[in-house]
């Protein structure tokens, strides 16, 4: 088990090139994110509503359904200190709170399992009506984290270390500058499961 980290869910996500409205700082290829802002996801049911899978069973499923090359699953968990600020965001966007859902998984602080995985890295988002927000997406954010804090991202764009993603993530929190998009942002801990 990751201690002190909630599982989120579980994404089937492509691995994204940089686009030319990203910061120049990040790697060319290989990015990789759970924000459809970035990469293409799979969604969990025919009308694309929700994109986080209960486990990673029903992920690997949906991923080999595709019949897609390039999917990959990414394990996701938050910090338990940061699971109040997001279920506040999450509610505030109308997020149901069915069972098996996203909120009701961190209400219960599922703890993030420890599965055969490589641990990726670490990504700055915050939950905005309805869609998932990457530090990465939102124009210059990178350069200002990277001036304030000397945090950047790394291999595949993500922050390798628990201490910088959230100190990063509270200078983002205390300056405002996700705003209006984002105003709770939080470190989501990514692991590749396949």
């Amino acid at each position: 088990m990751e201690p002190g980290y909630a599982l989120a869910g579980y994404r089937v996500a492509t691995r994204a090139d940089r686009q030319d409205w990203q910061d120049a700082s990040l790697p060319s290829t290989g990015l990789v994110s759970l924000s459809d802002c970035v990469v293409d996801l799979t969604p969990v049911d025919p009308n694309g509503w929700d994109d986080w899978f209960a486990s990673p069973h029903e992920a690997e499923a949906a991923r080999d359904q595709a019949g897609k090359p390039g999917l990959h699953v990414l394990a996701v968990g938050f910090a338990t200190a940061d699971v109040p600020g997001l279920l506040s965001d999450l509610a505030d966007g109308g997020w149901d709170t069915a069972a098996g859902s996203l909120p009701e998984r961190l209400a219960n602080h599922e703890r993030f399992p420890r599965i055969t995985a490589q641990r990726l890295g670490f990504e700055l988002v915050g939950f905005d009506s309805g869609r998932w927000h990457t530090w990465t997406c939102l124009g210059g954010l990178v350069a200002d984290v990277h001036r304030a804090t000397g945090v950047q991202p790394g291999q595949r764009g993500l922050i390798p270390d628990e201490q910088s993603a959230r100190r990063a993530a509270q200078w983002l929190n205390d300056s405002g500058l996700g705003n209006p998009k984002v105003f709770f942002w939080a470190a989501a801990l990514l692991a590749d499961v396949a």
